[in-house]
């Protein structure tokens, strides 16, 4: 008899140790962030830390799929902002994106995702430690290429659209990721919150940026740092000179029909909003709630009497530092304004009130630039 209890008290108490080992506390909630700064390498990202308005370094949560070198998203003890750095060029901002919208750390269904970094500057354009906002993000060097020096003589340029057969013709063979298509009433809400911003400046970039006054097609060159709309071109190749430049315009307004101004270059941002896209298409994002924000580092091409070489590798245009502290400079208003407005007018996202999305038309609409959307099964999904 007393083995017997002594084996059912045993019992009774394995069972619940059992219960013990399976039982579950519930999981946090995920974070729900207003805003997620998106910056792409340490100068960007560190204009953020340490600053007065809030401690993006209060959480630190790692996400898997993020860069080696920046394994952490940071945000605010409140999570109402975040920051992630996606390491440089295309292919560190699409998977850094993409394993970060997938993360269930966070719910990101009523986020805005705010691109801001430092950028080439078209100097027909804009001036550097100017700030530009993009409508438009084009994929440049996604195109054929024949050396400079083996292209026919008729040429204007060695890059030749997919699918075609001689530069100037719209591509033939479409990818999905020429062209991005951002929120333009959302893009002037935040230009209207930049705008209220003391930009910085150098000595030296205003003495550097003096010498582009030989020519009078670049006079914006020559003006101080200002808000500016306008539009951002992505290649991975950190590109230089007169030709390149102008074949990128030319592509900017080709693939754009028409309607796109090349007024930036950058590494990026083509890859994040594939990855921003394809996460609102699974229903975690909202590609209504996106803002991309450069400032001018630097000058694409050089002022008459440079050489190409010269603008790419040695000169001190004194534009590096203005254009990292504008970053912070412009971008802390749209945040403060994001925040600041959001039960008024943020909480339940900014109508677009033109296409918004991809080439295809993914997200639904009939895009405005291309040759028509190939998913418009609702005409209206891509409209907010």
């Amino acid at each position: 008899m007393r083995l017997s209890l002594l084996a059912t008290v045993s019992a009774l108490a394995s069972s619940a140790l059992a219960g013990s080992v399976t039982a579950r506390w519930p999981e946090p909630c995920p974070i729900a962030p207003k805003v997620v700064i998106i910056s792409m390498f340490d100068p960007e990202a560190g204009v953020w830390y340490g600053i007065p308005e809030f401690d993006v370094l209060a959480q630190n949560i790692s996400v898997p799929g993020l860069s080696p070198i920046y394994p952490d998203v940071h945000c605010t003890a409140d999570g109402e902002v975040c920051q992630v750095t996606t390491g440089e060029s295309e292919i560190n901002a699409a998977v850094t994106i993409s394993s970060l919208v997938a993360s269930p750390s966070f719910n990101f269904t009523s986020t805005y995702f705010f691109i801001a970094g430092i950028a080439g500057a078209n100097p027909k354009v804009l001036t550097i430690g100017s700030v530009a906002f993009a409508k438009y993000a084009v994929q440049v060097a996604l195109q054929y290429e024949l050396d400079a020096r083996e292209m026919p003589s008729n040429w204007t340029t060695g890059y030749v659209p997919l699918g075609s057969t001689s530069p100037g013709v719209y591509p033939q063979s479409i990818y999905g990721t020429e062209v991005f298509e951002v929120n333009d009433a959302l893009r002037s809400l935040a230009i209207g919150f930049a705008r209220t911003a003391v930009l910085n400046d150098s000595s030296t970039a205003v003495a550097y940026r003096a010498l582009y006054n030989t020519t009078p097609s670049y006079a914006p060159a020559t003006m101080p740092p200002s808000i500016v709309p306008c539009d951002v071109a992505t290649s991975d190749v950190y590109y230089s000179g007169n030709l390149l430049s102008e074949a990128f315009d030319n592509t900017t307004y080709l693939y754009t029909n028409g309607s796109g101004i090349y007024c930036m270059t950058a590494q990026e941002d083509n890859a994040s909003l594939a990855a921003l896209l394809r996460g609102a298409k699974a229903g975690k994002v909202d590609f209504s709630r996106i803002i991309v924000m450069r400032a001018g580092s630097n000058f694409d091409r050089p002022h008459a009497g440079e050489s190409d070489t010269d603008n790419l590798f040695y000169v001190h245009s004194g534009g590096f530092a203005p254009s990292v502290e504008n970053v912070y400079l412009a971008g802390i208003k749209v945040v403060e304004g994001i925040l600041d407005g959001w039960e008024e007018t943020f909480q339940y996202g900014v109508k677009p009130t033109n296409y918004i999305g991809d080439i295809f038309g993914t997200l639904g609409g009939t895009p405005d630039f291309g040759p028509g959307g190939v998913f418009n099964d609702d005409p209206t999904a891509g409209q907010g």
